[in-house]
C-alpha cells in the first residue's frame, strides 16, 4: 500500500537535508577563487580514493538496478548478476590497462582521446551519439523507473516524482563533480543499507512463510529448495531466457565486451578517475569492484524471494497490471510497501539516492561532452573557463527536461534493465574497438576509426532485424552474441582499411598517443586486492553455476 508513516517522512527528511547541506558545504569549502572548468566537470586533484570508488558505484547503481535488477531475477534468476559480478573483474581490467592511458596523455573526455588518436570527425560523431544515449537512453530511464517505483511506494504522482527528481538532480549537478563525488559517498551508503534492509525483509518473509520465522538463513534454503532454477549463474539452451543470457556469453563473450567499453570508455562512468593521480584511481576503482560484488544481494536477491512467494500464493494483485498482466518489475515496489513505518523511509532515501546520484552523474557528463567538445569546438573557440561552466550547467537543465519529458514514454517495458542493455549494445561494440585499436595499435588510420564510428550501429541493427526481414531464414542471436559478432566484425573492418591504405610514418606521429610499458606497473595492495576479488567471484560462478 502506497502510504507512508511520519517516521518515514522524517527519515526521508534527514536524508535530503543531509545531502544538500554536505552538497553546499563542500562546494563552499573547496571552491576555487576563479573558476575553472577542468575544476568543474573533473573535481581536478580533489576526490580522494574512496569518493572516486563511491562516485563511481553510486553514478551506475539506480533505479534500473533496485526495479529493473530485481524483476530480472524474478523473472530469470541469479544469472542477471553476471551484470554486476563480472563489472568487478572489468574493473580490475580498466583499472590496471585503460585508466594510465587516458591519465598518461592528460584525457579529460572520450571525444578529446577520438580526437588525439584519430581526427575531430570521429571524435564529434562520437560525442553527438553519446550525448543522444544519455540523454535518450540512460537518463529517461532512470527518471521512468524511478519515477515509478517512487509513486508506487509514496502517495505522490508519476508526474511530481518525474519533477521531483529531476529538479534535486540538477540542484546536486550544478555544484559539479567535486559535489557529486563528495555526496556520493554518503549516497551509497544510504542505497546499500536501505537496500540490505529490503533484502532482508524479503528473506524474512519467504521464512515466515514457510514456518521457520524470521530467519534469513532459512530463507536463502527456501529459494534453494523452491527455486534451484533461479540460481544457476550460466544458462543452457533449454533456458527460456538463454536469448538475454546466453551462456557462456556472459563470461567471455558479449558481457565482456559491454563492461569494457562501459566502464573504459564511458564519460559519465572513467570521468570520475580523470582528474586523479593513477594511484588514488585505481584505489577508488578496486573500491568500487568490492562494492560491486554487493550489488546482487540487494538488487537481485529480493527479486528472486519474491518469485517464490509469488509461486506460492502470495502477492498475485501486486505483481500483476491493470490488464492482468504479470509484470515482473512490481517485485521491488511490492517489497518496500511491506517495510515498517520508518524503514520504509529508510528504503524510500536509499532508492532516491541511488537515482539522484546517478542521474546526477550522467547530466554532468553530458555536460561535459557538450561544453569541451561541441561547444568550445563549434561554437565558441575563444570561450573563457567562465563561459564553458555557464553553459555546462545549462546544459544540464536542458537535458533533464528533456529527459523528463520522454521518460512518461516508457510506460509500455517489461524488464527495463534487459531493454537497456540491449539499445546501448547498438554502440558499445564499436566504440570498444575504436578504443582498443587506438589505444594498443598504432597503425590504426582516422579512415579506420571513422568506419568504426559510422558503422557500429548499422551492423547491430542489420543483426537485429535481419531475421525478421528473412522470416527467420537468418539466425536470430542472442543480443549479447550480436554484441561480440558486431565487435569482431568492427575490428576486422578496422584492421583492413587500415593494412590497406596505411597512414605514413608522420601520419602515425601526429595521431599518436604515449603508451609504454612502465604505465602498466602496479603496487603490491592493488595485486592483492585484485587476487581476492578474483578468487570470490570464481568461487561464486563455481557454487551457482
Amino acid at each position: 500500500m502506497n502510504t507512508l508513516q511520519s517516521a518515514d517522512y522524517i527519515v526521508f527528511l534527514i536524508y535530503f537535508v543531509i545531502v544538500t547541506s554536505y552538497g553546499m558545504y563542500i562546494y563552499r569549502s573547496k571552491k576555487n577563487a576563479t573558476t575553472s572548468s577542468n575544476d568543474y566537470f573533473l573535481a581536478e586533484g580533489s576526490l580522494t580514493w574512496w569518493a572516486i570508488g563511491a562516485s563511481l558505484i553510486a553514478s551506475n547503481i539506480s533505479a534500473e538496478h533496485f526495479i529493473g535488477m530485481s524483476g530480472s531475477g524474478f523473472a530469470i534468476g541469479l544469472a542477471i548478476a553476471s551484470y554486476e559480478w563480472m563489472s568487478a573483474a572489468t574493473l580490475i581490467v580498466v583499472a590496471m590497462f585503460i585508466l594510465p592511458v587516458y591519465l598518461k596523455n592528460k584525457i579529460f573526455t572520450m571525444p578529446q582521446f577520438l580526437a588525439k588518436r584519430y581526427n575531430g570527425t570521429v571524435s564529434t560523431i562520437m560525442a553527438i551519439i553519446w550525448l543522444l544515449i544519455y540523454v535518450f537512453v540512460n537518463l529517461t530511464s532512470i527518471i521512468y523507473l524511478g519515477a515509478l517505483a517512487i509513486s508506487s511506494i509514496a502517495p505522490v504522482s508519476f508526474q511530481f516524482c518525474v519533477i521531483g527528481l529531476s529538479v534535486f538532480s540538477v540542484i546536486v549537478t550544478l555544484g559539479g563533480m567535486k559535489v557529486i563525488g563528495y555526496t556520493d559517498m554518503f549516497q551509497v551508503i544510504v542505497l546499500i543499507l536501505g537496500g540490505l534492509v529490503t533484502t532482508y525483509l524479503s528473506l524474512t518473509l519467504l521464512s515466515e512463510q514457510f514456518g521457520f520465522g524470521k530467519d534469513i538463513l532459512k530463507g536463502l534454503s527456501v529459494i534453494a529448495d523452491e527455486a534451484p532454477g533461479h540460481l544457476h549463474m550460466i544458462l543452457d539452451k533449454s533456458n527460456p531466457h538463454y536469448a538475454e543470457l546466453p551462456g557462456m556469453s556472459v563470461l567471455v563473450g558479449g558481457m565482456l565486451i559491454n563492461n569494457l567499453a562501459y566502464w573504459g570508455c564511458n564519460q559519465y562512468i572513467v570521468q570520475r578517475a580523470l582528474g586523479a593521480d593513477l594511484k588514488t584511481a585505481r584505489k577508488g576503482i578496486l573500491f568500487a569492484a568490492f562494492l560491486k560484488l554487493l550489488v546482487p544481494i540487494i538488487a537481485v536477491l529480493p527479486g528472486i524471494a519474491m518469485y517464490v512467494m509469488h509461486q506460492n500464493g502470495m502477492f498475485q494483485q501486486e505483481m500483476v497490471d491493470a490488464a492482468g498482466v504479470l509484470k515482473p518489475d512490481h517485485a521491488y515496489p511490492t517489497l518496500m510497501n511491506l517495510l515498517p513505518a520508518g524503514l520504509k523511509g529508510v528504503a524510500l532515501a536509499a532508492l532516491t539516492a541511488a537515482i539522484v546520484a546517478s542521474l546526477a552523474g550522467k547530466a554532468n557528463s553530458i555536460s561535459t561532452i557538450f561544453s569541451l567538445d561541441i561547444y568550445k569546438k563549434y561554437f565558441n573557440r575563444d570561450a573563457t573557463e567562465k563561459k564553458l561552466v555557464l553553459t555546462g550547467r545549462g546544459c544540464v537543465i536542458v537535458c533533464m527536461i528533456i529527459a523528463a519529458v520522454v521518460a512518461p514514454q516508457l510506460k509500455s517495458l517489461d524488464q527495463a534493465y534487459q531493454f537497456i542493455q540491449e539499445y546501448v549494445g547498438f554502440f558499445s561494440p564499436g566504440v570498444l574497438a575504436i578504443f582498443l585499436l587506438g589505444m594498443f595499435w598504432k597503425k590504426t588510420t582516422p579512415a579506420a576509426g571513422l568506419a568504426g564510428a559510422l558503422l557500429t550501429v548499422p551492423i547491430a541493427a542489420v543483426l537485429k532485424f535481419l531475421p525478421m526481414w528473412t522470416n527467420g531464414a537468418f539466425p536470430d542471436y542472442p543480443f549479447l552474441d550480436r554484441m561480440t559478432i558486431s565487435f569482431f566484425a568492427i575490428v576486422i573492418l578496422m584492421v583492413a582499411i587500415s593494412l590497406l591504405n596505411p597512414s605514413t610514418e608522420e601520419q602515425q606521429q601526429s595521431h599518436s598517443i604515449e603508451v609504454d610499458k612502465s604505465m602498466f606497473k602496479v603496487s603490491s595492495e592493488f595485486i592483492i586486492g585484485s587476487f581476492i576479488i578474483s578468487g570470490i567471484l570464481v568461487a561464486l560462478y563455481t557454487v551457482f553455476w
